[in-house]
């Protein structure tokens, strides 16, 4: 049975031969009715209490299993990049090794191409300067051939031109003989 604070501060009991002294238990029930009316206050009090606690504490547990699903989807994609990035870092190495080895093979064979050309033309200035020196001695040849030449053939006019002295004595001749060579000296 649910008793009110209404119900005990109306409540009339009988009067009965040598019953309950009818004041006090007016008093009584009236105090009973002020600390029973309190209790249910502090009752419904705390159940109003009780609810917030148990929807802030649902909202804590609803917040807390949203923060527990996003952090589980950051570790995923956390990983998920960190993967992503690592492959990506591999082809890129992959990528920067190839070029490398293409950019070392055209560089290894440019460096043999110049360096066959520096052979071809180290030759060819071998051979410019052995037909350099040829072309040199050559000259150098002709050029004494023909100064010996316009030796002799001044000579001979010279000889032709002058009188021939049978008389003459022998140091004058070779005096003339030493002439002639001196002028043939100079002019080579």
């Amino acid at each position: 049975m649910n008793v009110s604070p209404l119900d005990l501060r109306q409540q009339r009991f009988r009067s009965a031969f040598r019953g309950f002294h009818k004041v006090e238990v007016t008093s009584f029930l009236a105090a009973v009715a002020d600390d029973y009316e309190q209790a249910l206050r502090e009752t419904d009090k705390l159940r109003q209490d009780l609810a917030r606690v148990e929807t802030a504490l649902n909202e804590h547990r609803e917040h807390e299993k949203n923060l527990q699903n996003t952090l589980t989807t950051a570790q995923r994609l956390s990983d998920d990049i960190r993967a992503h990035a690592e492959l990506e870092g591999r082809r890129i190495i992959r990528e920067a090794e190839g070029r490398s080895d293409l950019l070392l093979e055209k560089t290894q064979s440019r460096l043999e191409d110049i360096q066959r050309e520096i052979d071809g033309l180290k030759l060819k200035r071998r051979d410019v300067e052995t037909s350099i020196e040829a072309t040199i001695q050559t000259l150098r040849n002709t050029l004494e051939y023909v100064r010996e030449q316009e030796a002799r053939e001044r000579e001979d006019k010279i000889l032709l031109h002058r009188p021939r002295l049978a008389e003459q004595p022998a140091a004058d001749q070779d005096d003339a003989q030493e002439t002639r060579r001196s002028e043939s000296g100079i002019r080579n």
